[in-house]
């Protein structure tokens, strides 16, 4: 058994610059957006449920997924979404749940964008939030994807407020500023609370 971090931050937050400042000290990173793509990679059988139901149109010209047009899909009906939600939620969380398992590491870091909203706290023995604003989410999240603004607002309000996701944090990392400018503190951060976990997972198995 391993000792189960949560890492978790709205769109935009910067999860994904802290979890890579993780492995970099060889923690074990299981991400619940990889294995969202993996579970609907091209040809497999999720992947072919989801354009027999909303068409072919959903897939590329390659027989992948089309994220950008099912996104759109999804976030303006909320029949279509729930629909979704059913078909790849338990397909995601079993991959995950084995993954978890399967990891010997002293401790292991859960990385979920909706680790709130989807009730997976109860799996972690810590949560560490990566807090911004919601001006800083909208403008990192539309640099990044090219989304318009409609759309990452949308997503933004699929999510948990900060206030809320704020009230289960048990760790927090602020990551407001620039990147480049804040990354010797990112990294000071990251240490701490690495070291810090270390412990707490050996004192799990004392």
């Amino acid at each position: 058994m391993t000792y189960i971090v949560g890492l978790t931050g709205g769109i935009g937050s910067g999860k994904s610059t802290i979890a890579d400042l993780f492995a970099k000290f060889g923690v074990p990173i299981v991400d619940a957006d990889v294995i969202a793509r993996k579970v609907v990679a091209k040809g497999t059988p999720l992947l072919k449920q989801i354009a027999a139901y909303f068409g072919n149109g959903i897939l590329l010209e390659n027989g992948e997924l089309n994220r950008p047009a099912l996104r759109q899909r999804v976030f303006s009906d909320e029949t279509e979404k729930n629909w979704l939600n059913g078909l790849l939620h338990p397909a995601i969380r079993e991959a995950m749940l084995a993954q978890l398992s399967a990891q010997t590491a002293p401790y292991t870091l859960f990385v979920v964008p909706l680790l709130i909203e989807n009730h997976l706290t109860e799996l972690c023995h810590r949560v560490l939030v990566v807090d911004v604003t919601p001006q800083t989410q909208l403008m990192r999240a539309a640099q990044r994807d090219q989304s318009n603004l409609k759309q990452i607002q949308q997503i933004m309000n699929s999510q948990v407020s900060r206030e809320e996701r704020l009230k289960w944090a048990t760790d927090i990392i602020n990551n407001d500023k620039d990147l480049a400018e804040n990354l010797p503190h990112l990294k000071q951060k990251v240490l701490e609370l690495h070291r810090f976990y270390l412990q707490q997972a050996e004192t799990l198995y004392v």
